[in-house]
């Protein structure tokens, strides 16, 4: 990381620095980061010991449908020490077993300013669900001599302030066996703002960086408790397994927290706790005794998580109710306020909807969007970008999005063109969706400090930048050189970026063009960190350490706005984003950044990726190949192969990386890489079936095992196998020449070879041969899956095609599944304009129904009809099937599973049944 420039030096020495800065990124540094220890609120709420706290509940009483209270301590021994102005406390209950619990600074008390509450992250219509509180009971708990106080939370769940000492759980009615809990240990502790007074020293110094800290130390920490949990998991962003490892305890060297502190990390190691682009501080504990619990602390600034590991407290006395087991977190924030939300479950996905009930479900994308995209840093010019699209089509591989990063604008100034390089990009954009496909542009938060640059010169006058502790617009660099930053906080400052990307402003974009939102962590490559310094000043005299992580979620959230209203609000925007928060699934996409091209970097993914879709951000992948370095040929095939299961699926490299597009592997590799290209697109169908599932519940498309199985526990720990909905199961392969790969396959059902149909034995482990042809993946008996299966261009071109039915029987003969249908591109769905079908085979019928409420008002509608229906599982004796109610057979035949591919034994296949997509009709098996 370069020093601190002065504006005085010399441009020469400037860009010798930024140099040295662009050199010094190849390699993630660790001590350009601070730890724990070189972190002064951490390293105090480290120190403390349990029961440290001495917080009591007094003036308890029901306030606007709410359980109040005022979290005082006992008067300070000696006069010397402070004494410690009252909290105030305010629990709510909600719908759906969510309990929020708040604690602020008094405002009647004066304090020196106003604590920052995150905005625009809580759903406006979350509140309605609230339920109204009348009344509380009292009881006496765990042996107290004074009374706690109960209220309801949902059927079979009470919530418990416990007086003092103080305390907050959830807990089950029948048996009063614990939940979540909130100070169980007694770690609790907030710094209250104050004002500086003679001799006091609040700065601190890292790097040659200096925080004045105005408001003095202002941190909160306390530790959660969740009970029946054999494993916790979420608060991304880490590369690290999805299974929690404990942080401290015995047998925990030197561990640092799991932080969350959005950076921008370059070539980032794997198996660590450090924080990486995006932070979402939302947590599930999950056993297989009760089941899935979570908790969520709304706060923007920076965070460090420990996860306590067995006998972490065994010295300090204190006992709590007798649980299976439990899960003793530490979590420690350097300000904001305590605003936190109990899930009760008691499923993997009701947690999951509970917490997205808070902060949105995620978006709807446009059907391209589910597609393959194609991205290198940089194409370098509009040939370059002819030539890679017209090999694609050579070669017969579909692709969806081309994208252009930095290289393609004038100078780093964004919404610019160079225009020696790309003379004519409304042209250019328009040749690809001539063929159905869109390209994506890299727009940043960093405005290059250009007096003839329109933009900087309007937020310079308009003051609309970020300013510094001085109040100066603030000066950070970054690709473009010396840059300002757009304060978007500030809504006005967010409506004004949105009108960036209209046709109008944007010259030459088209409707074709969407967005990449990078660097908007925020990166600043001469700032404490590569980011912000944390004194910076926002909207309404806001610190940047209090709403750090969530700078990049309001610069994704404008310039999804912006496509938005490019639209005249009819079209689904598409905006990837590096840097995310709590509520970013509404806005778009993410990726997990700049990872590497090695095969732990590939193993690492899913983990990565579950935890995102976990915590919300369902639409998420990783680089397929590796941002950096040049991956084996091997690699990069196998990444294909896992890669096309990904919700996001883009390959992307660095631009110091050999060219890498698939037809430049020999023969052989094309064949591959295009085959697992074709299986992405086959399976869009169900792809975009399962993204309206998490637009509706929130429930991720890429699914850890446990969701599906809740109470298998050799679920609980397997990251190197996922679920693709509730229907198909994918193991990667993670090493080289491997001959052989151990699958679990949970359940009491079978579980049939995608590829070739073979069955195999749920609720064991199998032992694979691995070709170099596929990953293991499969289909789970009882479902049924839809595919297209023409190969096109693009995924715009297969709109009209066919559709193929994949059923694969249970030991009943039965399954089920879904397919949700339409236009792919505006938001008519919302107003009803979709179809919904839900396909049951049973008794040798199938039967199509719609699952649109009022289905008899059609408000959108499909000419694509079933050409083919697959069924797994079933003797091969019969010839034909009738259908109705239009009265006529089908033949039946010993047919492939996939056309067009490798062999697979001939399975039953109902041809051309041709029955339209949108209407309610059955097909029986004669």
């Amino acid at each position: 990381m370069a020093p601190n420039i002065n504006p005085t030096l010399p441009l020469l020495l400037l860009l010798l620095l930024f140099t040295l800065h662009l050199s010094s990124v190849s390699a993630w540094k660790k001590e350009e980061f601070r730890t724990c220890n070189q972190t002064p609120f951490c390293k105090r709420a480290r120190s403390r010991k349990p029961h440290s706290s001495s917080l009591f509940a007094t003036d308890v009483a029901i306030l606007d449908g709410a359980l109040t209270a005022n979290l005082r301590q006992p008067p300070p021994e000696s006069p010397d020490q402070d004494q410690i102005k009252p909290l105030l406390f305010t629990l709510s209950v909600y719908q759906n077993g969510v309990v929020r619990v708040k604690i602020d600074e008094d405002p009647s008390l004066d304090p020196p300013k106003k604590r920052f509450e995150v905005p625009d992250v809580i759903l406006p219509e979350f509140e309605s669900t609230k339920l109204w509180l009348q009344r509380f009971q009292t009881e006496t708990v765990d042996g107290d001599s004074g009374p706690s106080s109960v209220v309801y939370v949902a059927d079979g769940y009470e919530a418990v302030l416990r007086h003092n000492p103080f305390e907050v759980y959830v807990r089950e009615k029948q048996g009063k066996r614990r939940v979540l809990s909130l100070n169980s240990h007694g770690l609790f502790d907030f710094e209250q703002l104050r004002v500086k007074q003679e001799g006091d020293d609040w700065e601190e110094r890292f790097k040659g960086h200096t925080d004045v800290r105005p408001y003095g130390p202002q941190s909160i920490s306390f530790d959660v408790s969740f009970f029946d949990a054999d494993f916790v998991y979420g608060i991304p962003e880490h590369a690290s397994s999805f299974a929690l490892r404990p942080t401290r305890g015995p047998g925990v060297d030197d561990s640092e927290p799991y932080r969350l502190f959005n950076l921008d990390v370059f070539e980032y190691i794997h198996d660590s706790p450090f924080g990486l682009y995006g932070s979402i501080p939302f947590m599930l504990g999950h056993g297989k005794a009760r089941g899935t619990s979570g908790f969520f602390w709304l706060n923007a600034a920076e965070m460090q998580i420990d996860v306590l590991g067995s006998g972490w407290d065994a010295e300090s006395g204190i006992l709590l109710p007798e649980s299976g087991s439990r899960i003793d977190t530490l979590w420690m924030s350097e300000a904001g306020i305590v605003d936190t939300f109990f899930f009760i479950g008691p499923g993997p996905k009701d947690v999951v909807r509970q917490y997205t009930s808070v902060t949105g479900m995620p978006a709807m994308p446009q059907l391209f969007s589910t597609a393959y995209h194609q991205c290198r840093w940089n194409y370098r010019d509009e040939e370059d970008v002819e030539n890679v699209d017209s090999k694609f089509d050579e070669h017969d591989i579909p692709y969806d999005v081309l994208w252009l990063d930095i290289e393609h604008t004038d100078g780093k100034r964004y919404f610019t063109w160079d225009r020696v390089l790309f003379p004519n990009p409304e042209q250019m954009q328009n040749k690809l969706a001539a063929k159905g496909r869109h390209m994506v542009t890299i727009v940043d938060p960093h405005i290059k400090r250009d007096e003839s640059f329109h933009l900087h010169k309007e937020a310079t006058s308009k003051g609309y930048y970020v300013k510094d502790a001085t109040g100066k617009d603030y000066d950070g660099w970054c690709w473009p050189g010396s840059s300002s930053y757009p304060d978007m906080l500030n809504p006005e400052i967010r409506s004004w970026w949105s009108e960036k990307f209209s046709l109008k402003n944007y010259v030459g974009s088209t409707p074709w063009l969407y967005i990449w939102n990078d660097m908007n962590e925020p990166s600043v490559f001469n700032g404490p960190e590569v980011t912000m310094p944390r004194d910076a000043l926002h909207y309404g005299g806001v610190e940047h350490r209090e709403l750090h992580n969530a700078y990049g979620y309001y610069f994704h959230m404008a310039t999804s706005d912006g496509l938005v209203k490019r639209g005249d609000g009819k079209d689904r925007p598409f905006v990837l984003s590096r840097a995310f928060f709590p509520g970013s699934q509404r806005h778009g996409a993410v990726w997990t950044g700049d990872n590497t091209a090695d095969w732990d970097q590939l193993r690492v993914s899913v983990p990565m990726i579950l935890t995102l879709g976990l915590t919300g951000m369902t639409f998420s992948g990783a680089d397929v190949g590796g941002f950096f370095g040049n991956p084996e040929t091997e690699l990069l095939v196998r990444w294909y192969q896992l890669g096309a299961y990904y919700p996001f699926f883009r390959g992307h490299a660095h631009h110091d990386t050999k060219r890498r597009e698939p037809w430049l592997f020999g023969e052989r590799n094309t064949e591959l890489m295009r085959d697992a290209i074709h299986t992405r697109y086959a399976l869009l169908p169900y792809f975009y079936t399962l993204f309206r599932e998490a637009n509706t519940s929130g429930v991720p498309v890429m699914r850890p095992l446990w969701m599906e199985f809740p109470s298998d526990k050799a679920t609980f720990s397997n990251d190197e196998a996922f679920m693709v909905g509730n229907s198909l199961l994918v193991q990667g392969i993670y090493t080289e020449r491997a001959k052989y790969a151990s699958v679990y396959l949970p359940g009491g059902q079978s579980w049939y070879d995608l590829r070739t149909g073979i069955i195999y034995k749920g609720g064991t482990t199998h032992k694979l041969e691995v070709s170099e042809e596929t990953i293991p993946a499969f289909q789970r008996a009882g479902t049924i899956i839809p595919r297209k299966d023409r190969y096109r261009r693009s995924s715009t071109q297969m709109a009209n095609d066919p559709y193929t039915l994949v059923i694969a029987l249970n030991s009943s003969h039965a399954a089920e599944g879904e397919l949700y249908i339409d236009d792919g591109k505006s938001f008519e769905f919302k107003q009803g304009a979709y179809i919904h079908r839900h396909f049951v085979f049973s008794d040798g019928k199938l039967t199509s129904s719609s699952l649109v409420p009022n289905a008899g008002k059609t408000l959108f509608s499909s000419a694509c009809v079933i050409e083919r229906i697959i069924v797994l599982g079933h003797s091969s004796g019969p010839k034909n099937a009738l259908i109705e109610p239009s009265n006529r057979k089908a033949e039946i035949e010993l047919g492939p599973l996939w056309l067009r591919r490798g062999k697979s034994a001939p399975v039953l296949t109902i041809r051309r049944p041709n029955v339209p997509v949108a209407d309610d009709w059955t097909t029986k098996i004669l």
